[in-house]
This record gives C-alpha cells, structure tokens and sequence, in this order.
C-alpha cells in the first residue's frame, strides 16, 4: 500500500454491492480501509433493511480482516435522529484522518446526492466505485470472482417468496423478472455475501425461518452455526458443508 494512501471508510451493509466497492478499492491499492460502517436497528439487533443478525456481520468483519463500526438507531428513529448519528460518527473519522466514504451504489442519483451532502458537511467525499457501470455485468462479476451471497429480503411487489433465501448464481439471475435490476439497486432484494475473494475465511450459517413483514417484504433469518457444520441447502435438499 502507498505510503501516502488516502484513508476511507465503506458503508458495509453486508450485501453484495458492497462487498463489490470493497474489492474494486482493494484491487486499486491506492486507499488505506480504516473501518467499515453498518447501521443496525437497535431494536432488532440486526442490519438495517437486510434483516441479518449483528454477530454474522461481526464475522463478516473479522473474516474480511478489517474493523467494524456499527451507528444503531431504533426503529422508529427520524431523519434528522440518523443524520446526527451519521455526522457524530464521521466527524469522530475526520479527526483520525479519514477524508471520504466509499459507497456500493450503482444509479440513484437522489441517494448519491443525499450521501454527499451529509459527508460535506464535516468536510468529506464520496467515493462510488461501481457508479453507472451495467448492472447485469456487476452481478455476472460478483459471481464471476468467485463470491457468494444468499437473499435475505425480497420486495413482495416484484418478487415471490420463492427467491428468498436462494444464493445469487447464474439460475437465479436467469429466474428474476425482466423489470427487476440484477443487482437489486431498487430495492427490490437484498443479500449478505458469505464467501469470496476477499474474505479468509467463509461465514457459517443454516437459512431459517421465511417471515412476511409490513405487508410486503420478506424476511429470511440466517442462523449462525457454531462451530459450522453446514450452511446452504443444496438443489437436492442437503446441508452443504462449511
């Protein structure tokens, strides 16, 4: 890594787009990775949005080897509750000299500015390392690269039930609606990567119970499994083997 190397942070939710922001920093060695960033909703103990318990975060931290801050809100926590939580966070990054964040989105435009706005005000940027790339080549190169990743919660407007819980392969990419984004940049699934060319080691876990929740989005727990035995249910119906 160069001497002089600019120091970041990555916003971590866990998911594939993410983990793919990470690699392509690490890839260009030219950023030292002070910390990942998650938000996890108090309340629940697990990560904002996904749904995925905090501990199977933790190891996804301690297997990529890189320290993890977590910013906890509760459920119900407005706006302007989640934007001091952010700016108390990344002015607490600033004084250690952190000048910018590393984002995983794709093409929201209205999300890249939100995000840019709130790092302006103690003096950072945003960095977007996968912005307006193709997103049907974004998911072929995270599967490509040898990464994996299971559904953890899926819009019940554009999917069913059945693609929760699944691991993003080239059948699943083959299976989802034409009108939903492969990367799920809409909101319409999210993931949590469990493997891959980053990590030393692979997160253990069994897929739990489906639960429908806000009268629309699914939930699939994953359930930590140690020490692990067995992760994913193959096409035949059997554990695989961690």
């Amino acid at each position: 890594m160069p001497l002089m190397a600019e120091k970041v942070l990555l916003s971590w939710s866990g998911g594939k787009d993410s983990a793919l922001a990470l690699y392509e920093i690490k890839e260009r060695q030219d950023m030292e990775i002070v910390s990942l960033i998650t938000t996890i909703t108090e309340d629940y103990d697990r990560v904002s949005m996904h749904g995925v318990r905090r501990v199977l975060l933790e190891n996804q931290a301690e297997f990529l080897g890189i320290p993890l801050y977590n910013i906890f809100i509760s459920k119900d926590a407005s706006d302007e509750a989640y934007g001091h939580k952010m700016k108390e966070m990344l002015t607490r990054f600033s004084r250690l000299g952190v000048t910018a964040v590393v984002f995983g989105d794709i093409f929201l435009e209205d999300l890249r500015r939100f995000r840019e706005k709130q790092l302006s005000k103690v003096g950072m940027k945003g960095i977007f390392p996968l912005w307006r790339k193709d997103t049907t080549e974004l998911a072929n190169t995270f599967i490509n690269l040898g990464f994996r990743a299971i559904i953890t919660s899926a819009d019940s407007k554009v999917l069913n039930r059945e693609f929760v819980g699944r691991e993003i392969d080239k059948k699943f990419l083959a299976q989802i609606p034409p009108a939903v984004d492969p990367c799920g940049e809409n909101g319409e699934f999210h993931s949590f990567v469990f493997s891959g060319p980053t990590f030393e080691k692979r997160v253990c876990f069994r897929v739990g119970e489906v639960v429908f929740r806000e009268n629309r989005f699914y939930y699939c727990d994953l359930v930590p499994v140690f020490p692990a035995q067995s992760l994913l249910p193959t096409e035949h119906g059997k554990s695989g083997e961690c």
